[in-house]
């Protein structure tokens, strides 16, 4: 089986309902992200992160996968497929992928603040669990903090990323703008002539040397259109 890699974000949710954080009305034009997704934000105030990453939450669990979801996971009976993701929704598992790499941490979890990758304090909510109460403590005293990596933070998932973006024999970039680094800069280690398929309806910046095919349709109709050309 061919190696399939995608790339997706905001964009790709966009349909089950989901805010981007730049576009117009964005999650940022609401709520500073300096305030709610960084260090010094979680450090000056914990209890307005916690109220805002639980009011993501209760909208993720009233969210179901859209059709460009669905598909993307169907690639999996045609090819060993990875997703890599920039969002931190849980939509691309509930449709079915399996092999999901999240940059950028995940909404349904929290976990330490002393040491958020410390798997020992790392939990899994669920629809009834998701509302942390500002305060609470991990399992070592420190406070419960959402397991997102906040902005100035490290990307630890990023060593896998380009491990599976270097092995791609397919690659697929649905609904990120490609300015957010690291991520960005994944394209960059892909071996010469691999195939990229952009789907995005928006311009999206890029290497012209590299072997881009940009499908200009929302993440949905365009992963119909990238089934028809790949299968």
């Amino acid at each position: 089986m061919k190696k399939l890699v995608f790339l997706t974000g905001a964009g790709m949710s966009v349909e089950s309902g989901f805010k981007t954080f730049r576009g117009n009305d964005g999650l940022w034009e609401n709520y500073p992200v300096e305030k709610v997704a960084s260090h010094e934000g979680w450090e000056q105030d914990p209890a307005l992160v916690t109220r805002f990453y639980n009011e993501r939450r209760s909208q993720l669990f009233t969210s179901e996968p859209n059709e460009g979801h669905r598909l993307v996971a169907e690639m999996e009976k045609s090819f060993d497929t990875t997703v890599i993701t920039q969002n931190v929704d849980n939509l691309h598992e509930r449709a079915g992928s399996t092999n999901v790499i999240h940059l950028h941490g995940e909404l349904t979890k929290v976990c330490s603040s002393r040491d958020p990758y410390d798997p020992k304090y790392i939990r899994e909510l669920t629809a009834d669990t998701c509302q942390v109460a500002p305060g609470t403590k991990a399992g070592d005293g420190s406070l419960l903090r959402p397991y997102i990596v906040f902005f100035g933070e490290s990307v630890p998932m990023m060593v896998p990323a380009v491990e599976y973006t270097r092995e791609a024999e397919i690659y697929v970039v649905i609904g990120t703008s490609l300015v957010v680094y690291p991520a960005a800069g994944l394209l960059l280690y892909l071996n010469p002539g691999v195939p990229v398929y952009i789907i995005d309806p928006a311009d999206v910046p890029y290497d012209r040397h590299l072997n881009i095919t940009h499908i200009r349709k929302g993440a949905s109709e365009g992963m119909r259109e990238l089934r028809n050309i790949l299968i």
